[in-house]
């Protein structure tokens, strides 16, 4: 008996072996990411190789199916004209849709038990898997790959990736996108404290934007709270290595937040959170969030604790994949240049913005800091859009200043403010109509060679983004920039939205854009003066685009005006 059960042993040990190097046979492979962008960011340093028996967490993302029926039925969930508008899928609905066949599950796992991988975890949608392997064991595994640890950012972080690319076995090809926790970094935060403008004499003056200035400016009444009796919740994400204290959301909450019921902690924290110092972004996006939506429960995705190999937007996705209940709004301060991506990590995340807003997932990403963005593509100059700003299945925040940086007074566009068209994705139906009007309208545009003008146009919306007073480290900071504070201030007004919403029967907001593109704009106070910043050359002179009325691909449709914008979308 025992030896017929060593025979079966070598047996099933030959059959791996054999298939492992049918699979990893260097003459039928390929490159699933070939135009993945692979030059070392700025601020990072090698340390060198990693050890051979170094354990390593990758994930693999197996090639779903049905992707375009699942757009076809965003779209229908997102149309207030359609019979299904807000009728929004289960997350074992999606499960069912998009799970990857019988074949590339048996396949995938096949390869990988093949090779040694061990602790593998899947998510509800098994269209993720997540392994754990020695560096020894996955650079056999993915050939070409060469593991090396890396040291940078403002936090000094720790990351292993490798510098070369990878190649899959060609039989992998219908069955696997991506390999995650190889090439791509965690990008910096573009926040940044500006110097405070000089102005002569103090009276009627504000001194930064605080939770008081915003519901002042957008008509907030110490009435528009959460009621704390609906499960109505809203979540930010934070990618950088940062974290918040309780101790400064209370702090923060004692100095600015006495006109209006608020809730002084958060609900819930997933994720680990650092013991070390707070990051000023960190800090800004839970305490405006918590006090625009004042009142509402309110969760935070922490990505430190993660594993060196991980990427932390990648684990967030993940974490929307395998929680069946999740809040409603969801804001995102969090961007790369699409430029630096490859074509098939950003169809695939593209995807799975669009496994979000089936469900009913409001997702709110700024627009980035560097206006239209510049690049050079051949010797010639071009703007550069960043994603996922740029995909059609999220709404996009773009920034704005006072008229008078001490008055709360009209808005003008925010020099910075992310905004542009994709160079991968289409114009999405929805915004044609508003697009085609900007470009035929405006009397500032840019040449035509700078930007495509038949891609996702971003920003849709905007909210003030300079100025602001953030507390971090139990010290209160002012004239702190960025759209990173215009993300989760509109993010906590459409939670009081939905906030209304449940109370009468309805289902959340969902996806906005299509309702927001139909409504033109209705709610929103219009930016029509100012343009944000581009290339340094001759040829633009550093100015991008400019706003006007209407839609603009600067500051969108404008910032909220509450009551108006509650009025527009409290029913259907």
């Amino acid at each position: 008996m025992t030896a017929d059960l060593q025979k079966g042993s070598m047996r099933l040990r030959t059959c791996f072996l054999g298939l492992l190097a049918l699979f990893v046979s260097s003459k039928c492979s390929y490159s699933p990411e070939p135009d993945q962008q692979r030059t070392l960011p700025p601020g990072w340093v090698s340390l060198g190789r990693v050890d051979s028996e170094e354990e390593l967490s990758l994930t693999f993302a197996l090639r779903q199916q049905n992707v375009k029926r699942l757009s076809e039925l965003v779209q229908a969930v997102s149309d207030p004209g359609s019979p299904h508008y807000g009728k929004y899928l289960t997350l074992e609905d999606v499960a069912e849709l998009v799970r990857p066949s019988p074949l590339t599950l048996r396949t995938v796992q096949k390869w990988l038990l093949a090779a040694g991988a061990r602790n593998c975890h899947s998510v509800t949608t098994q269209d993720f898997l997540t392994c754990w392997l020695s560096v020894r064991q996955a650079e056999l595994l993915l050939s070409g790959a060469e593991f090396h640890r890396y040291v940078g950012g403002p936090a000094e972080i720790h990351v292993i990736r490798s510098p070369r690319p990878y190649q899959l076995p060609k039989a992998l090809a219908p069955h696997v996108d991506f390999v995650g926790g190889l090439h791509r970094f965690p990008p910096t935060s573009s926040l940044r404290q500006r110097p405070e403008p000089q102005v002569s004499g103090t009276v009627g003056l504000h001194l930064g934007v605080t939770p008081s200035v915003i519901r002042q400016r957008y008509n907030l009444t110490a009435q528009d709270v959460g009621s704390g009796t609906t499960n109505n919740s809203q979540a930010c994400a934070q990618f950088l290595e940062q974290y918040f204290h309780d101790s400064d959301l209370a702090e923060f909450m004692r100095l600015f937040g006495g006109n209006f019921a608020h809730q002084a902690s958060v609900a819930r924290v997933v994720g680990k959170q650092g013991r070390g110092r707070a990051g000023i972004e960190a800090s800004l996006d839970v305490e405006y969030l918590m006090s625009a939506g004042a009142n509402i429960s309110t969760w935070v995705y922490s990505s430190p604790g993660r594993h060196e190999s991980q990427e932390p937007f990648l684990q967030w996705l993940l974490l929307l994949s395998n929680e069946s209940a999740l809040p409603h709004v969801h804001t995102v301060s969090y961007g790369d240049d699409e430029d630096s991506l490859s074509s098939v990590y950003i169809h695939r995340v593209n995807a799975e913005l669009m496994k979000a807003a089936a469900r009913g997932l409001t997702l709110l990403f700024a627009s980035g800091d560097s206006g239209a963005g510049c690049w050079s593509v051949s010797g010639r100059h071009q703007f550069r859009p960043s994603f996922p700003a740029s995909s059609p299945y999220v709404t996009t925040v773009g920034g704005t200043s006072f008229q008078n940086p001490f008055r709360v007074t009209s808005e003008i566009v925010d020099y910075i403010s992310g905004g542009g068209f994709s160079n991968v994705f289409p114009q999405p139906s929805y915004q044609e109509e508003a697009v085609a009007q900007f470009l035929s309208s405006s009397p500032h545009l840019p040449p035509s060679s700078y930007f495509n003008a038949s891609g996702r146009a971003y920003p849709d919306v905007a909210a003030l983004s300079d100025g602001y007073w953030v507390v971090s480290n139990s010290v209160p900071i002012p004239w702190v920039s960025g759209t990173s504070a215009s993300t989760p201030v509109f993010g906590g007004v459409l939670s009081l939205i939905n906030e209304h919403r449940i109370l009468n029967g309805r289902p959340p907001l969902g996806f906005l854009n299509p309702r927001l593109y139909q409504q033109r704009g209705a709610g929103l106070f219009d930016v029509t003066h100012g343009c944000h910043a581009s290339c340094l050359n001759e040829e633009v002179q550093g100015q991008g685009f400019c706003s006007g009325p209407g839609w603009d691909p600067v500051t969108g449709w404008g910032t909220p005006n509450f009551p108006a914008l509650l009025k527009t979308l409290i029913n259907p």
